[in-house]
């Protein structure tokens, strides 16, 4: 069974930043095409990020240029990079993996990715 567990959340002001960082365990993580979701109160959950098994990134436009995603194969650990913080980046992130042959990130529906971790708070103020 897959599990992700998240960490390095919390608060910062506008301008700052903060690194996320995500372990996976449980099964081969090249087979996994990985993410970053996050969910603002009252708002749907948005993909931030996404990252293939050899290492094709893509991002929502709105964190483009601020936002770095990497991953560790031989590590099993993914990482958020999250840099030029705004107020509406609040929210709680989600590290999450999606089964795919060769790892590729085929789609953005949320409902079609298999595992979730717990999630983290990112709070930034003004």
């Amino acid at each position: 069974q897959v599990q992700l567990m998240e960490s390095g959340g919390g608060s910062v002001q506008a301008g700052g930043s903060l690194r996320l960082s995500c372990e996976f365990s449980g099964d081969i993580y090249s087979r996994y095409c990985m993410g970053w979701w996050r969910q603002a109160p009252g708002k749907q959950r948005e993909g931030v990020t996404f990252i293939d098994s050899d290492g094709t990134k893509s991002y929502t436009d709105s964190v483009k240029g601020r936002f770095t995603v990497s991953r560790d194969n031989a590590k099993n650990t993914l990482s958020l990079q999250m840099n030029s913080l705004k107020p509406e980046d609040t929210a709680i992130y989600h590290c999450a993996a999606l089964r795919s042959d060769g790892g590729y990130c085929t789609t953005n529906d949320d409902e079609d990715w298999n595992y979730w971790g717990q999630g983290t708070q990112v709070t930034v103020s003004s």
